[in-house]
């Protein structure tokens, strides 16, 4: 029947968050630098929402940086899905 999916509980486990702690601040970050973004480009000041998006892209792309590279230091993969006759 092939390899069971990974639960939800799988997802979220403790030691995961403890291994990698700079993770969850990361997207914290993102979501805080591009709700700035999105609130002074609303007010009109375009100038500053640019940097703001741009600095958004900085820091979305370190916390992915960081997800890659700790997932390769500490050899996690991606989960096994079972593979369905015809594809």
């Amino acid at each position: 029947m092939g390899t069971p999916e990974p639960s939800i509980e799988d997802l979220f486990e403790q030691k995961k968050r403890i291994r990698n702690p700079l993770v969850p601040i990361g997207a914290l970050m993102t979501a805080g630098v591009l709700t700035a973004g999105l609130i002074s480009f609303r007010q009109g000041n375009s100038q500053l929402g640019q940097r703001l998006m741009r600095a958004r892209v900085i820091v979305q792309g370190a916390t992915v940086a960081l997800m890659v590279g700790t997932a390769t230091y500490y050899g996690d993969s991606f989960p096994k899905f079972p593979k369905f006759p015809g594809f």
